[in-house]
């Protein structure tokens, strides 16, 4: 699954702040009949063991589509239901200890909110980095935008080893702005989410995408 991380342009996150449990599924086949490249499950506040059963009901839905489901936060769960991969943030502890858990061939993401920070992710070894928020947006609350003049500088760098997913704040109303700043692989979570047309949507943002080579 790393290789497909690679090539991956349209993360998308099922983020429970935003889905009803009971609409997971539901969503989920939305995000990846879209087309999305890598989908992740985001359960703040949720009880490991919901977050688990929900990971277990997504993950073949993945496989099928073939492409790498991610568990945000929590290594043991990634590891128990047999995920692609798991993300970790800035607080979450180094890779080598998530490496301890999940072992060599899971793919293992980091949150980055500077350019210092993308630069250590790349040094310690992680396989793709989030890069953002760009803009300030709900899903970090209290963390203000980094803004956009950053992302050529890391796209340059960092991303000519490994994935750069720039998120926080990204819409189909800014994407251009987005792209136009350097950014080649996106995170997109409300603005799908809560759309009329969820898998509509995000090939809205695929085709925008596609206009540009990684």
């Amino acid at each position: 699954m790393k290789e497909l991380i690679q090539a991956a342009r349209i993360y998308g996150i099922l983020d429970l702040g935003y889905v009803a449990e009971e609409d997971v599924l539901c969503v989920a086949k939305s995000l990846l009949s879209g087309g999305v490249d890598v989908l992740q499950l985001r359960a703040k506040g949720i009880e490991e063991s919901k977050i688990q059963d929900l990971a277990i009901k997504v993950l073949p839905l993945c496989s099928e589509a073939k492409i790498p489901f991610i568990v945000n936060d929590f290594p043991r769960i990634a590891q128990l239901v047999g995920a692609d991969g798991v993300h970790i943030g800035q607080d979450d502890g180094s890779l080598a200890a998530v490496r301890e858990i999940v072992g060599d061939s899971m793919i293992v993401g980091r949150s980055t909110h500077s350019p210092e920070q993308a630069q250590a992710a790349l040094k310690e070894g992680f396989d793709y980095i989030g890069f953002g928020p760009l803009f300030p947006t709900p899903t970090k609350k209290g963390r203000p935008g980094i803004g956009l003049e950053n992302v050529t500088p890391v796209q340059e760098s960092v991303g000519q080893e490994i994935p750069v997913f720039c998120i926080g704040g990204i819409k189909r109303d800014n994407l251009e702005l987005v792209v136009e700043s350097g950014a080649r692989r996106v995170v997109i979570v409300s603005d799908l989410l809560l759309a009329d047309d969820v898998a509509g949507a995000v090939t809205e943002v695929r085709a925008h995408l596609n206009e540009f080579t990684i």
